[in-house]
């Protein structure tokens, strides 16, 4: 949990009007650029508000030696699945968010009121089978899956890809809506910032004397969860599970006494630093729930730089990125991003901001 003492004044932006901007529905992203680094970069100065365009392979030349990236390794499962309720027939989708403990599972489900408590589903004509235990207050189903051995392969067999709602468009290669990178499974959706990296745009990185280092945020509720609260201190986010490993936490001190960068891949690699500070005071090895909420006024204790996506208005993403980049910096990059026609959302353009 951060602290009030995290925050600085910030009044100005408390309010989730100050967050909003207009956003053509033909700049949404609804496929992926080939390939993955030919995507545009805008370059964003946060102490000047300079802007620079130029294609995101084009980011090494903003890398210096020296400097360590923090990737999110988090690995997207196949989270939604549709049940057939075992007296009616009915069906019913279900978007796994967070696994609570063994066979137990947050949920959302669509339609709702087809699925109350004590309601029983079969998927995949008996592949899996769960029972709903529960409604949460804020009407997440908690759902309880028979013992199977072999959960996460019967899931492979019926799950889909969870993208967003506003890709309409559905993906003819479940690999593009994950990082080349990704490697724990956990993740409701992708850390879409990762998502432009190829594995030899890192080889050449690496060569260049930039560091890279892995930490681990299961991606859950708390993207799919608008802010509703006008003021946006009230908003509450969902708790995510977060890792951070022995190894980058030395890199992490190692490029801190160097006095290199520490540049954070996404918003979700930035939650998972700045969580794991304000817990501990310092970056450790740790793991554990954070429901961290970064907006304007937060003082940040551990990134330097930023490469994150175009993010829907008034979303917990873009407060997070104006805390970073400056509030007046980040909505003329978005309004110009619009003019100049950049993709957004998932499988949008990038920014760096420095």
């Amino acid at each position: 949990m951060h602290k009030i003492n995290d925050y600085i004044d910030s009044e100005k932006f408390l309010t989730k009007e100050a967050f909003n901007y207009f956003l053509p529905d033909n700049l949404i992203a609804q496929f992926p650029i080939e390939p993955r680094d030919s995507s545009r970069l805008l370059v964003l100065d946060k102490k000047n508000g300079e802007i620079k365009h130029c294609k995101f392979y084009n980011i090494i030349d903003y890398l210096n030696k020296g400097d360590l990236l923090i990737l999110n390794d988090s690995k997207v499962f196949p989270a939604r699945i549709y049940g057939k309720k075992s007296d009616s027939g009915a069906t019913v989708e279900f978007l796994l968010l967070s696994r609570l403990k063994k066979n137990v599972w947050t949920s959302l489900s669509k339609p709702g009121k087809k699925a109350k408590q004590g309601c029983k589903f079969i998927f995949g004509d008996g592949i899996l089978e769960a029972t709903v235990e529960d409604v949460t207050t804020t009407g997440e189903r908690i759902i309880k899956f028979d013992d199977v051995p072999d959960f996460y392969e019967r899931l492979n067999k019926i799950g889909q890809a969870p993208l967003p709602p506003y890709i309409k468009k559905k993906l003819d290669d479940p690999s593009r809506y994950q990082t080349v990178y990704a490697s724990n499974l956990g993740s409701s959706a992708a850390p879409t910032a990762g998502l432009h990296f190829t594995d030899n745009l890192l080889e050449k990185i690496k060569k260049k004397g930039i560091k890279i280092a892995f930490v681990t945020l299961h991606v859950g509720l708390g993207t799919f969860r608008p802010v509703k609260e006008d003021n946006i201190v009230n908003h509450k986010m969902h708790n995510e599970f977060f890792s951070i490993p022995e190894e980058t936490a030395s890199m992490i001190e190692q490029t801190k006494l160097e006095g290199g960068r520490i540049i954070s891949v996404g918003t979700t690699s930035c939650r998972t630093l700045e969580a794991a500070a304000s817990l501990h005071g310092k970056i450790i090895p740790c793991s554990g729930k954070t429901d961290i909420f970064i907006y304007p006024g937060y003082k940040f204790k551990v990134i330097d730089a930023l490469v994150t996506n175009f993010h829907l208005p008034e979303s917990t993403l873009i407060m997070l990125v104006s805390a970073f980049a400056g509030h007046k910096n980040t909505m003329n990059a978005y309004k110009i991003a619009v003019q100049l026609k950049y993709r957004f959302f998932s499988f949008g353009d990038a920014m760096l901001i420095i």
